[in-house]
């Protein structure tokens, strides 16, 4: 009888024991806090334009990460840059959308757009100083880390990204999709700093063969450590859902393609996990 109780009071004390351990590793282990991105408009300036653009981030983040700057198309600052910055946010960055163009003006008709692509483009000076603000506003921001820093572009916006990376921006990596390759600027041996990657579809009458020639000649020539991919069957704005409605309405050759822009996405994501190391 003694025995069995004493037997009974070790086995009892050994259950305890391992049930105590079990609850306060449970309890150690820190809850998976889920992503919560959240939107918001931003104003920035420089001496001359107010722009306004869309800052997107996990708010239940509070470590610094890198940033992102994602420059529009043609159109202006709408809701297609602010839906890829939020898609950044999602994972892991803080991105700020930017609006090049002032006042957060977009273009209703192609020769709208046109104009004021080509007012900002044709002053590289001003385009500078407008990727400069939306550039420092990022970097400032609490979240981010002002060493890792890259930037995205859509169309004109990837022309922009593509001329600041020539330009010699401290740019850890960029990303064009479906941009123009005729750039305000042409980089000189080294002057290209940060990695590169073209998405480009391969049937987009906007972006002729030679075209690519000269740019794979220029960035080739200038050592520039890039990316070219072309994407069969593709043509121009291949990213946006509503290419084809819009090429539609406009007698444009623009439509979406679900393989190119998920397979480019993809290669973004490389690209940034890569250089943000």
């Amino acid at each position: 009888m003694k025995f069995k109780l004493f037997y009974g009071l070790v086995l009892g004390a050994f259950l305890f024991a391992c049930t105590s351990t079990e609850k306060e590793s449970e309890s150690d282990t820190p809850e998976e806090v889920p992503v919560k991105v959240i939107g918001k408009v931003t104003s920035y300036a420089t001496d001359s334009t107010t722009m306004v653009g869309y800052l997107a981030m996990d708010v239940n983040d509070s470590s610094k990460r890198p940033g992102v700057l994602v420059v529009h198309e043609w159109w202006g600052h709408n809701e297609y840059s602010r839906e890829r910055a939020e898609m950044l946010a999602d994972l892991g960055y803080v991105a700020l959308a930017v609006d090049m163009y002032g006042d957060g003006k977009q273009a209703a008709h192609p020769d709208e757009a046109g104009e004021f692509a080509g007012m900002v483009m044709g002053n590289f000076d001003e385009a500078k100083a407008r990727f400069d603000a939306a550039l420092e506003t990022l970097k400032n921001h609490p979240n981010v880390d002002n060493e890792k820093v890259g930037a995205i572009g859509y169309c004109f916006g990837g022309s922009v990204v593509l001329s600041m990376a020539n330009a010699g921006y401290d740019l850890d990596a960029v990303a064009s999709f479906h941009g123009g390759l005729r750039l305000p600027v042409m980089p000189d041996s080294g002057a290209v700093k940060s990695r590169v990657l073209v998405a480009n579809g391969a049937e987009d009458p906007f972006v002729p063969e030679q075209q690519i020639e000269d740019f794979k000649s220029t960035m080739d020539a200038a050592g520039a450590d890039y990316k070219f991919i072309n994407y069969e069957g593709a043509t121009h704005s291949f990213t946006s859902k509503v290419a084809d409605s819009v090429g539609a309405k406009f007698g444009m050759p623009l439509a979406y393609n679900a393989e190119a822009d998920s397979a480019s996405w993809a290669e973004m994501k490389v690209l940034f996990a890569e250089a943000f190391k």
